[in-house]
């Protein structure tokens, strides 16, 4: 076993991996980027780049539709084999794994293939090797799809949002089992390309973590693109025969699908890294950071693995602080009071901060305004598709916007000074005095403020 020594090991080059290691390394620092699959990680390939592009052609197919009556046009037939060759032959250059490696290579880091282990502080073994870190390690190893202890699942065949991500025609049916964004989004997007689509959820609504109303409005759209919803259905068994799987719930009834995603959240990827050898609970859901990101004695972690929000925003964010924090540079701390958020249905539901069930739970003086899109004038202008609205969460004491969602076209891209006001904590007198493009969507932020009242 041969020893290295180096400044800094990466292990797990996915965005946030990625980021840190290659600014590392144009600092001028020896870095070690260790990656098991490919560089990039979950998002450019099986993730966020992907699965919005063949939203996208979904959502596109939708459009047409709604303008048949105005234009006059006939409906374009869905062709989800269209879509993969486009996603393959233009991501290719940006998102290929070689090129991510030697752009990496080239800023003077080293990329390791492989899986990575912690043997005490600084120490990180790869196979044979055993690299000895300086300055330190940090931990991007990301998260995977969890897999529910659900009786026949584990022998029967099924699909994660990789699998269903690389499908190159959609299947004549398919069950969801999960309906939080990534199963809503992923239902709604092969219900347009023409398969039959049931989503079981366990809880009462689609979306749980966010306001109640956002599920309803997604739901609604859902049921219109004929997805089938089972909610407040536990399933208790899946079996497969060899056209199909079924998925026996708990109240005696069953759904059948030619293919079953499985979509029901991520678990952060902690006991394979030995993390014990450096005084961590290997037993922990997720490693726990303080504000510059350190986990332990020369030890950061940033991303999925930290437990704070699987999002690529957020392993960006986090990297920033960790970089600063390694090249000993003074810099903001962690602030996750505007963490934003966007499922990407259609329409698209943008939430930042808490919801008014969270606010209220934290003992906030909550009041709350809302607006609805197809009320303003740009929603009527929209017409078809205009379903949606704007809702505020404010402490009432201090007067500054604690959570806000915005459902409806565009809806993540009308969030954006949502998320500033939260973050920044601008006063709601502030809010009210600025001025509201028109027509616009962001002109019922105006409209839900003066719901909101005095």
């Amino acid at each position: 076993m041969a020893n290295h020594e180096v400044d800094v090991v990466v292990i797990g080059m996915g965005p946030g991996g990625e980021e840190v290691a290659g600014r590392l390394a144009e600092a001028g620092l020896s870095v070690v980027g260790v990656e098991r699959e490919l560089v990039g990680g979950e998002c450019p390939y099986w993730g966020c780049v992907p699965s919005k592009m063949m939203i996208r052609g979904s959502t596109l197919i939708a459009e047409t539709r709604r303008a048949d009556p105005y234009a006059g046009r006939s409906s374009i037939e869905p062709d989800l084999a269209f879509v993969a060759k486009r996603i393959r032959d233009e991501a290719t250059d940006t998102w290929d794994d070689q090129v991510a490696a030697d752009r990496f290579e080239g800023k003077g880091g080293r990329l390791v293939r492989g899986s990575a282990r912690l043997a005490g502080p600084g120490r990180v073994v790869v196979g044979d090797d055993t690299f000895v870190a300086a300055r330190g390690v940090v931990v991007a190893s990301g998260s995977a799809p969890v897999v529910p202890p659900i009786e026949g699942l584990a022998d029967s065949r099924y699909w994660t949002n990789r699998e269903a991500i690389s499908a190159e025609q959609a299947p004549a049916s398919l069950v969801v089992l999960g309906g939080g964004s990534i199963g809503a989004e992923l239902a709604q997007m092969f219900a347009r390309y023409g398969s039959a689509v049931t989503i079981v959820e366990a809880t009462d609504r689609l979306l749980p973590p966010e306001e109640p109303e956002a599920g309803e409005v997604v739901a609604t759209a859902l049921r219109a693109d004929g997805v089938t919803l089972a909610l407040g259905a536990k399933a208790v068994r899946v079996s497969r025969d060899a056209d199909s799987v079924t998925v026996d719930l708990e109240d005696g009834t069953s759904v059948k699908g030619a293919e079953l995603l499985v979509s029901v959240g991520r678990h952060a990827r902690v006991a394979e890294l030995e993390v014990d050898s450096v005084g961590l609970d290997p037993k922990a859901r997720a490693i726990e950071v303080d504000e510059r990101m350190r986990a332990a004695d020369r030890l950061w972690a940033v991303g999925d693995v930290t437990g704070v929000g699987a999002f690529t925003h957020m392993a960006m964010y986090q990297a920033g602080i960790a970089i600063d924090d390694i090249l000993g540079r003074p810099g903001p701390t962690a602030d996750y009071t505007g963490l934003a958020r966007v499922t990407f249905t259609d329409p698209e539901v943008g939430s930042v901060g808490l919801t008014e069930r969270a606010a209220r739970e934290q003992g906030v003086p909550v009041r709350t305004g809302t607006s609805q899109v197809s009320a303003s004038a740009r929603g009527w202008i929209h017409g078809p598709g205009n379903a949606g609205f704007i809702k505020l969460v404010a402490d009432g004491d201090r007067g500054l916007l604690v959570g806000a969602t915005s459902v409806g076209p565009w809806g993540g891209e009308v969030l954006s000074m949502l998320t500033l006001a939260v973050h920044a904590r601008v006063p709601v007198s502030t809010l009210r005095t600025m001025i509201y493009a028109y027509p616009t969507f962001h002109r019922g932020v105006q409209d839900a403020l003066n719901d909101l009242g005095e």
